[in-house]
């Protein structure tokens, strides 16, 4: 993964930041570096999901995987939720390809789509995954209750075909243990969203066939790049960049990939940077966009709106060549020189030069191709960058106590307890206006 910052300075954009202030804060960057690297060091809680590339054992994930899978494995069902999809749906998305098992994935509480989409699987060749650290978060279970449920039904043995991903104990590990389902560890000292490099995020990975050694080895070299200073390091000149821009007025962070199997990427990211780093009322908001497509619907705002945001691009150097065929339409001859790729190329620097041509700070992620090895520096650079970010910032990037609030209210409404956040709910201020 590499990162130019140059669209972020202030002699190019506004807001931005001068190279004298970059000097600054390096300083600041070197200190909390020390800090990462005493949390890595001793494994504590959130900082031990960087040691994740060095620890996390495939070996354990491909036979947990045997014992559900064969040759004639048609999909993969995972049932999570946030943390416990996304991270995996990133990988599935960016790396599938037409001959590999088809990954879905349960994270909604839609009646509609998952009747819809249980109706059109072919239950007998489909892997059920189940995703939750504690075992009891409910749209989760309500969802795996359903699903497991629907197997039954339709005279499947849902056992045979279930792998579990759980905490110690919890409701989902007894589950395991009675039914003798293969399981894996949801690992120690690492928050959902940190998780895509272990088992929660590699089992889709490895029922598709993906390699998960090469994304570990990528998310490794990564790592190796964690030095002291933002002028060595990617995932901390990334970092760095968007806590001084959001200091400076830049209080959006538009994501924007530019291949269409990162498009869930920008979902991921969007989780990992609102979680981890919305507190205290600090934070950029992310806002998940896909170039070429959104060129065409959120460029108009982002060059001409209000200076509240920045733009990340992520490119991929090597696209597949697929010609654009003549046509003796004249003003379109000029297409039938170049490829697809030559147009998404030019598309993406077209987009780039008019962003700084208005001032407007944007900063360019690279990554040579999408594959796992690249895949996985990209995922542990912008987990390190979060990290970073979160020192900077001063708040605790590892707790989510706003989403623990909705859980609660969620539990209560149902009849889960009796939780004080589910009678605010009664409380709710109307002004209704009706047909």
């Amino acid at each position: 993964m590499n990162v130019d910052i140059g669209n972020a300075l202030s002699a190019v954009a506004a807001p931005g930041i001068s190279r004298a202030a970059l000097e600054r804060l390096d300083e600041q960057v070197a200190d909390a570096h020390e800090r990462i690297d005493a949390g890595m060091e001793a494994g504590e809680h959130g900082y031990a999901a960087l040691n994740l590339p060095n620890r996390t054992d495939t070996d354990e994930i491909r036979v947990a995987v045997d014992r559900v899978t064969g040759p004639d494995t048609s999909a993969i069902l995972t049932v999570g939720i946030g943390g416990s999809a996304l991270g995996a749906a990133t990988i599935t998305d960016a790396l599938n390809d037409a001959d590999d098992p088809e990954a879905i994935y349960l994270d909604n509480v839609d009646p509609d789509w998952l009747s819809a989409t249980l109706d059109r699987l072919d239950l007998e060749t489909t892997v059920l995954n189940v995703v939750s650290r504690s075992g009891t978060t409910a749209e989760t279970l309500a969802n795996f209750l359903v699903v497991r449920e629907t197997f039954e039904e339709a005279g499947v043995d849902w056992t045979e075909r279930t792998i579990v991903t759980t905490g110690d104990d919890g409701p989902l590990r007894e589950l395991a243990e009675r039914h003798n389902l293969p399981s894996l560890a949801v690992p120690d000292g690492v928050p959902g969203r940190f998780s895509a490099l272990s088992a929660v995020g590699l089992v889709a990975a490895a029922v598709c066939g993906h390699d998960l050694d090469a994304l570990l080895r990528g998310a490794a070299a990564e790592a190796e790049t964690l030095t002291g200073s933002l002028f060595e390091c990617p995932a901390y000149a990334y970092g760095a960049t968007t806590y001084a821009l959001d200091a400076r007025g830049a209080r959006t962070n538009a994501m924007m990939p530019y291949a269409e199997s990162l498009e869930t990427y920008a979902e991921w990211f969007a989780q990992l940077w609102a979680e981890s780093l919305g507190k205290d009322d600090l934070g950029q908001t992310p806002v998940r966009a896909l170039g070429v497509t959104d060129q065409h619907s959120q460029l108009q705002l982002y060059r001409a709106g209000p200076r509240d945001k920045l733009v990340t691009f992520v490119t991929v150097q090597e696209t597949a060549a697929r010609p654009i065929p003549d046509t003796d339409v004249d003003d379109l001859a000029y297409l039938g020189d170049a490829s697809l790729g030559d147009l998404l190329d030019a598309e993406f620097e077209a987009t780039e030069a008019s962003l700084a041509a208005a001032g407007r700070p944007n900063v360019r992620i690279e990554i040579d191709r999408v594959d796992e090895f690249e895949l996985g520096g990209l995922l542990y650079g912008m987990e390190a960058a979060c990290v970073l970010a979160g020192e900077l910032y001063g708040v605790n990037t590892f707790e989510q106590p706003a989403v623990e609030w909705a859980k609660k209210a969620t539990r209560g409404l149902l009849g889960g307890g009796e939780f004080a956040e589910a009678e605010a709910v009664a409380e709710k201020t109307e002004l209704r206006v009706e047909r």
